[in-house]
């Protein structure tokens, strides 16, 4: 980050990675979607097969879609060829993030795989307030954590699928020196608006076997506060028997809607839960990096995520 928001021309180390998250809802709970930005690709088996010797070799765009009329999945990894960046601007092959100083533009021109079909079109990120603190997630801080803006307004325009809708939004980034696969077992992690903040709960286990849990509320200056998490709240495992849990209120229930993403080692989820004495959507991701580590695993990956050779 700087003063003006985030920027995309941090130096990847070796072995390292840098990804910008986005996930939205529509206002009327019928559409959904995430996008992550990568350089040095953490779930690419390419980046490990090779190494991860060059990060910038390993670069690729992940839009997720979640919609009753035409949902689709592309991740596409790329060479460095491929990649160009600025303080403001991050461009991967066809698609590209650019930050205008009060929100970001994302023009994606992406094909998905197995079936070939294409997402297109243009994306607008107003947030509310941007965050300016970073949160460590080992005590050595080779893993951080930077919110962008926690609570922000989105705009849907695709050609292809032909989708038009607005509602609201979430901007993150997370940046490391090690594989993460060395520095973690498995996580939870999972964000809520609520009435006046939005609420993060971001848990899990190191590999060294020790803990680390985050909850935090920010309000809409964008200042994080810790707070007290609530109970555990068990959601069933996804379809690849990836276990999930989230957070809820005593006495009440978290309730899975749609999962949007379900592959061997990881699964992202819309919720429906009970946080702070509010009823509240959330999105939720539980990550499997045991799962990941697997080279079974790793070898199934290349069907949904093809690499280009420029």
């Amino acid at each position: 980050m700087h003063p003006g928001g985030p920027r995309f021309d941090g130096a990847v180390v070796p072995g390292g990675y840098a990804w910008w998250y986005v996930d939205a809802l529509s206002a009327d709970g019928a559409h959904g979607l995430t996008l992550i930005a990568f350089i040095g690709s953490v779930f690419s088996p390419y980046y490990a097969w090779a190494g991860r010797r060059a990060p910038e070799n390993h670069v690729a765009i992940n839009i997720a879609l979640s919609s009753p009329r035409a949902s689709r999945w592309a991740m596409t990894e790329r060479r460095a060829a491929a990649l160009e960046r600025s303080p403001a601007h991050l461009a991967i092959g066809p698609s590209h993030l650019h930050w205008t100083g009060d929100h970001l533009t994302i023009a994606l021109d992406e094909i998905c795989a197995p079936l070939p079909q294409r997402i297109r079109g243009t994306i607008r990120v107003y947030p509310h307030a941007l965050v300016t603190q970073s949160f460590a997630l080992d005590a050595e801080g080779r893993h951080v954590w930077q919110p962008v803006a926690t609570a922000a307004r989105i705009e849907v325009e695709l050609t292809s699928p032909a989708l038009r809708w607005h509602g609201t939004a979430y901007f993150d980034s997370n940046f490391g020196a090690t594989p993460l696969e060395d520095g973690f077992t498995h996580w939870d992690w999972s964000r809520a608006h609520l009435a006046h903040d939005t609420v993060v709960f971001y848990e899990g286990q190191r590999r060294d076997g020790s803990d680390f849990a985050l909850a935090l509320a920010f309000d809409a200056a964008g200042a994080a506060r810790a707070v007290e998490a609530p109970p555990l709240a068990p959601l069933p495992r996804s379809a690849w028997r990836i276990p999930r849990t989230t957070r809820a209120d005593a006495g009440q229930f978290a309730t899975v809607n749609r999962t949007w993403t379900d592959s061997p080692f990881y699964a992202r989820t819309q919720l429906t839960t009970h946080l702070f004495g509010e009823p509240v959507s959330a999105i939720h991701e539980s990550l499997s990096l045991t799962r990941f580590r697997s080279p079974l695993v790793r070898a199934m990956l290349p069907f949904r995520m093809p690499r280009t050779l420029r």
